[in-house]
Parts: structure tokens; C-alpha cells; sequence
């Protein structure tokens, strides 16, 4: 049976709340005052409120699910690469992101992003 750290239980936890769409639950998990940063330093969100305006549009597309494909957890930070489904304004498809989180105090302190291109499901 795998050991999860505090860490990857936060992370797991922002990750399962994703997956049911559970905006609040999902939320919970970052402290108050958070980060969301393209990988690289680009700021794209800072506290609840604007965390949520950010994501709360994603929530609403019918087919989103976040596939962990692999994580790597080293101390109070994790590393999650997922292949997001999506339903993007051209249709459903798919986006590569690797996810880094810092976890203090048991919430998500900071959360910075890498994403591939969006890849449209062929139709038929």
C-alpha cells in the first residue's frame, strides 16, 4: 500500500475535487492568499477570488477530467504531469499540463503551469 505525504494528500484532494467539479471543495485546498503562475513566472491568478473566476468557467464544461499521469512528490512540493479532456471553444479535445504545487500549512500556497497545445478530438 503506497504513503502519501501531507503534501500529496492536499494535492490529491485538489485533484479528486477537480475531477467531481466540486468548485468549493477544489478551492478549499489553496490557501486564501494563493498563486496560480505560467511555468516560467507569468502570474494568471492571485486569491480565492480571482482563483475562481479563473477556473470557474472550466467547471462548466461537461466532459473536464484531469488523467494524473505521473507524480513526483519531494518534500512539501508536487509535481503532477495529467492529460487534461476538455470542451474547448473549437470542440472536445485534450491539453498536456504539468502541474507544480507548493504545499505549506496544508493548502496549495502556489500552483505554477506548463501546457501543451490543444489537441481536438478528430470527429466521428
Amino acid at each position: 500500500m503506497p504513503t502519501f505525504t501531507s503534501s500529496e494528500v492536499v494535492v490529491q484532494r485538489q485533484l479528486d475535487a477537480y475531477n467531481a467539479k466540486n468548485l468549493n471543495a477544489w478551492l478549499a485546498t489553496y490557501a486564501d492568499n494563493a498563486k496560480q503562475f505560467e511555468l516560467g513566472g507569468a502570474l494568471l491568478a492571485q486569491g480565492h477570488e480571482a482563483i475562481r473566476a479563473r477556473t470557474a468557467p472550466r467547471f462548466a464544461e461537461p466532459n473536464l477530467q484531469a488523467i494524473l499521469l505521473k507524480r513526483v512528490v519531494m518534500g512539501n512540493v508536487v509535481v503532477d504531469h495529467e492529460d487534461v479532456i476538455r470542451t474547448f471553444p473549437e470542440g472536445p479535445g485534450r491539453v498536456e499540463l504539468v502541474c507544480v504545487y507548493v504545499v505549506e500549512e496544508g493548502k496549495i500556497q502556489s500552483a505554477s503551469f506548463s501546457i501543451g497545445p490543444q489537441v481536438l478530438t478528430p470527429p466521428g
